[in-house]
């Protein structure tokens, strides 16, 4: 940073600026916690020369917190991916069903809205397709905020609803999945080349809720990328050209995850074992009906305060999750 042309180059120098406050946050807390126990030694040294019992209290407090500072520094070690501390994008799309699997996938949506919110995420959204009667297709939005990739890959799979519709006249129970896909913020410097004659781009009119600026310009954006058949698109911005900008974004992620997933494909068939495939798999039941518990079929971790899940209290399922994957890693 103290070269000459360091600043040349903002965007680059705004990511190293950036990495470098990441790096001094790591190692002022490490600093901390070091000082702290050096100071409860202390503490603890002059209560037994002055033979004071009434300082334990206060050191057994203090050891206390530390442990959990201690417990919070080693769990983000967990997170040490080389994507975990970007942002996210996350993509929700209703199974098969109509409109209770959409109701669902919308119900999906406003958790993790909440969960975001209790971080302190900022979230943008993207693209929205809005069901027939009730609830979307599908939504895609980006999660701002550190180690946002980090947690929510654990949430990459298919989540299954059972409850008494509120769509049906008969009242019967009814099962809805809906599938949720994470992908990494991928920075600029990554290099994933995608070339105009690898893209098909259609404009068109947005639609569903948004104001005066709807349905009034083919401004909506998809791309297609004709070799993988991926399919992008953003109808959440005001101008094509935003649109198209936001897109590219979204593919760029999908591009890069596909590449990682042939590689880790190619990977495991070298060693010959068998890999867990995150995409497809049930993850995930919320039951409403006849009983109120959400359980995690990865971990069996349960809850049965159906509701609070619902408002976005993720983090009992991610933590094990993240633990899991780190003993099975570490194995």
């Amino acid at each position: 940073m103290s070269d000459p042309g360091f600043w040349n180059d903002s965007q680059q120098a705004q990511q190293t600026s950036q990495q470098l406050a990441r790096l001094k946050e790591d190692v002022e807390i490490w600093e901390s916690l070091n000082t702290r126990i050096e100071d409860a030694e202390t503490l603890l040294e002059m209560a037994e020369e002055e033979g004071d019992s009434s300082l334990h209290d206060e050191i057994k407090t203090e050891l206390s917190c530390l442990g959990k500072e201690l417990d919070k520094v080693e769990f983000k070690i967990m997170l040490s991916g080389e994507h975990d501390r970007n942002n996210a994008i996350l993509e929700i799309h209703s199974g098969a069903g109509g409109t209770e699997a959409q109701d669902w996938a919308e119900m999906l949506l406003r958790m993790y809205l909440r969960w975001c919110e209790s971080k302190g995420y900022q979230t943008q959204s993207l693209d929205t397709i809005p069901g027939e009667e009730a609830g979307i297709k599908s939504t895609t939005i980006i999660v701002k905020g550190e180690y946002a990739y980090g947690y929510l890959k654990a949430e990459v799979g298919v989540h299954r609803l059972v409850r008494i519709s509120p769509f049906d006249s008969g009242h019967r129970r009814h099962t809805s999945f809906a599938s949720v896909f994470v992908y990494p913020d991928i920075e600029d410097d990554i290099e994933i080349e995608i070339n105009d004659q690898d893209i098909r781009v259609d404009t068109f009119r947005s639609g569903g809720p948004g104001g005066q600026h709807v349905n009034v310009t083919d401004s909506a954006v998809r791309i297609t990328h004709i070799s993988t058949g991926i399919v992008v698109q953003c109808q959440n911005e005001r101008s094509q050209h935003r649109n198209r900008e936001m897109a590219m974004k979204v593919l760029r992620a999908r591009l890069y995850e596909y590449e990682l997933e042939k590689q880790n494909e190619e990977m495991a068939k070298l060693q010959g074992e068998k890999r867990d495939i995150a995409f497809g798999n049930q993850i995930r039941s919320y039951v409403f009906h006849p009983y109120r518990m959400v359980k995690d079929l990865r971990t069996n971790v349960e809850m049965g305060d159906v509701d609070r899940v619902m408002d976005g209290y993720l983090d009992p399922f991610i933590e094990a999750w993240l633990l899991n994957s780190s003993s099975k890693n570490n194995d």
